[in-house]
């Protein structure tokens, strides 16, 4: 009797942040079932990103033979990028190519291949429709943390039940109590999209629509959120399968231009450095600060003695809504001499390759915009954070590793450097020396012991018998017993 194969449709966000994490996760499944394959269809924003480069690298690896890629046509949407409605117009206008491109894939598969379901990010839940279309099931794979779905399941409830006006909570000093968490909430820490009149509605139909779905793949693990993962079915939440971390560890994607590969001469410098000596300064792909907070920046690492590697970006023209870039030459927004002072101690670069620094054995301590990605990185490689949080859910993210699991030190909790809402203020050098100083010389703290501890956890998530294997076989049986 013929083998059945069974063949995914994966929709990531056209973020590279989003877009990476759903590949691995699509490699994770693939990997797992030799019958199961994945086309990822992959939307281009209209602003510059990496998206090509990082495609073409996975081609010739082992990984992808069951994992293909359809380029959607760029489409052009007269809504700006950063309304507060923009990448609900970008989805609807991407629907027609997303149609197109699923309605080829099944009319090629077969009696031996069959067409299994949507994959969704958890910002592209209007194909769901689609999904309803062509009769196949749809999952949402969710990139950030199990807590954060919880407060999007619990605010569409507050808003659509009890008729709460949610961005009333902008500038509120009240403390909110979420299903999702053991401590109370600073409003002050709430993701700018719920605060934000014209963002807040499209942002809480995703929850709405996410109620209704066939399961939730969560880049997540039992061990690191189980109070989070147990609120869920109360809160109306569908099937969950939390398989993760879900990491890219190997993801080099920067190009020089001889063809060899960025971030050698990082790992050099460090490789001369004591163990666990150095804080490693890093925000993330869209992470940049004005010249003034530059300056207080230096002024703290300078004062706090400790050897640094610091990732310095420079910010994208104001008004011009596109992703940071490295600086030519750094000196011309570090404080004059800086950079001859602290030639013996520190490093400043543009880009760097995260995941390598970070499981480099001289790395003592992170300081991160707490994207979700990235703290799961640190966690893998047992790296303690100090938190400052840039943008999008980082803020909530912040406040979860330092309140509720007591993963990291504060540097400050509600900043913002959001094209919604920004903070108003610069963090003194003051406050930034205090938390690298309380990240790099609290060795052998409790704090310190649970990072480890929750480190070993992830791992032992991922192997055969693990949290995340177990959950993962559970939704490849889903997948099965739901295949039209």
């Amino acid at each position: 009797m013929a083998m059945t194969y069974a063949e995914l449709v994966f929709i990531p966000s056209p973020g590279m942040g989003h877009l990476i994490s759903m590949v691995e996760m699509a490699k994770l499944l693939v990997d797992r079932d030799p019958c199961l394959s994945a086309t990822v269809l992959v939307m281009k924003l209209p602003i510059d990103s990496e998206v090509d480069l990082y495609t073409k690298s996975l081609a010739t690896s082992v990984a992808a033979t069951r994992i293909r890629f359809v380029h959607l046509p760029r489409v052009n949407t007269d809504t700006k990028i950063s309304s507060g409605n923009f990448l609900t117009h970008f989805m609807e206008s991407n629907k027609p190519h997303v149609k197109q491109a699923v309605a080829n894939l099944a009319d090629s598969t077969g009696s031996t291949r069959r067409f299994a379901g949507f994959v969704n990010d958890m910002f592209c839940t209007t194909m769901i429709d689609l999904a309803d279309e062509f009769g196949v099931p749809s999952y949402v794979f969710f990139t950030s943390s199990t807590a954060f779905l919880g407060l999007m399941l619990h605010l569409q409830s507050l808003q659509d039940e009890q008729h709460v006006d949610i961005t009333k909570f902008k500038d509120s000093v009240a403390e909110l109590d979420f299903p999702s968490f053991r401590n109370p909430l600073p409003a002050k820490v709430l993701p700018s999209v719920v605060l934000a009149k014209e963002a807040v509605q499209p942002f809480l139909e995703h929850a709405k629509r996410i109620r209704a779905i066939k399961g939730i793949i969560i880049n997540t693990f039992d061990e690191l959120e189980p109070h989070a993962l147990g609120s869920l079915a109360d809160l109306g939440a569908p099937m969950v399968y939390p398989v993760g971390p879900i990491l890219n560890l190997k993801g080099e994607t920067k190009k020089k231009a001889d063809g060899g590969c960025r971030g050698g001469d990082i790992i050099e410098w460090l490789d001369k450095q004591p163990p666990s000596s150095v804080v490693f300064l890093c925000f993330g792909s869209g992470g940049s600060f004005s010249v003034d907070q530059v300056k207080e920046m230096a002024c703290a690492l300078e004062r706090s003695g400790h050897h640094f590697l610091w990732s310095l970006r420079r910010p994208p023209p104001k008004g011009k809504f596109d992703l940071p870039h490295d600086y030519m030459d750094p000196a011309e927004v570090l404080p004059e001499g800086f950079l001859d002072r602290t030639a013996g101690v520190g490093k400043v670069i543009g880009w760097a390759p995260q995941a390598a620094v970070l499981a480099h054995s001289a790395i003592g301590g992170f300081v991160s915009h707490c994207g979700w990605n990235s703290t799961l990185e640190s966690i893998w490689f047992g790296v303690a954070v100090a938190t400052w949080p840039l943008y999008a859910e980082q803020q909530f993210n912040a406040f979860e590793l330092v309140v509720e699991l007591g993963l990291a030190v504060e540097i400050k909790m509600d900043y913002r450097r959001d094209f919604r809402m920004e903070s108003d203020f610069v963090v003194t050098a003051e406050e930034i020396e205090g938390g690298i100083r309380k990240l790099m010389e609290d060795v052998g703290s409790e704090r310190r012991k649970e990072v480890k501890e929750v480190s070993e956890k992830s791992r032992r998530a991922l192997v055969e018998g693990g949290s995340s294997y177990l959950s993962l076989g559970r939704l490849i049986e889903d997948i099965w017993n739901n295949v039209p």
